[in-house]
């Protein structure tokens, strides 16, 4: 059985922290996973709010939609909102998505394909169905990352919403659902790390044709900073030290 938390204590303040802390990295690495060329400086000095030159404004909307989408995940965590329904779901993909996708803030209307796979997406007629039964099978995984990579991983084969036109993928949206759902339970969020890029995209491309998690699951789990681990554990150790004294 895996070592899901790695002898972390759940501290849904100190996970929130760091994921703020972290959010320049979390954004760029997202945006060049599609293609989108900002480096982590030029992400952080656009955050701050400087224009940075060389970039074309759809792209520059792009990177201040996915944070303005982290910061609405962020303040779901803080005010103990945040669940895996289709009112969030649908809130973040309205603001990640905004003025880019086919429809933005709503299940899709219509078919889909995903690129390098004959794997086909449910219509979208099942789609509603197909969310409550995620739900569902949700609760029967007891350990809180792998059900957070659950709904990852159902979330990205089921398509529940329009990929956007300038390379805003609805994974995006799997993704902030992952790590609401980890930062509400009190543990530290998962990056993709934009260098891991092809190693991602073969596994997805397998997940996607035969629906087994597995390899996924580990690869995702082999994502989280060793440094954060670390730090939330080091919570644990001086807990216990002061406690002790």
């Amino acid at each position: 059985m895996r070592d899901s938390h790695w002898n972390m204590p759940p501290n849904k303040a100190k996970a929130l922290m760091l994921a703020k802390r972290q959010l320049s990295e979390l954004v760029c690495d997202a945006i060049n996973l599609e293609g989108i060329n900002y480096t982590l400086p030029e992400v952080q000095t656009l955050l701050d709010g400087i224009t940075v030159g060389g970039h074309k404004l759809s792209e520059q909307q792009i990177v201040l939609n996915q944070s303005n989408a982290w910061q609405e995940v962020f303040a779901l965590v803080k005010n103990n909102q945040f669940a895996v329904t289709v009112e969030i779901a649908c809130t973040l993909h309205g603001i990640a998505a905004q003025e880019d996708a086919l429809e933005w803030g709503q299940f899709r209307s219509s078919g889909v394909m995903i690129a390098g796979t004959k794997y086909m997406p449910p219509s979208a007629g099942e789609l509603p169905e197909l969310f409550t039964r995620m739900i569902e099978e949700a609760e029967q995984v007891a350990d809180v990352y792998d059900r957070a990579i659950f709904y990852f991983l159902t979330m990205a084969r089921c398509q529940f919403f329009y990929d956007a036109n300038k390379r805003v993928d609805c994974k995006w949206i799997s993704r902030f659902m992952m790590n609401g759902f980890l930062l509400h339970n009190g543990y530290p969020a998962i990056n993709l790390p934009a260098k891991r890029q092809l190693e991602f995209n073969r596994l997805m491309l397998d997940f996607y044709a035969t629906g087994d998690q597995d390899a996924m699951n580990n690869f995702l789990r082999s994502c989280l900073d060793e440094k954060i681990i670390n730090i939330m554990k080091e919570n644990q150790i001086q807990g216990q030290a002061a406690h002790n004294h």
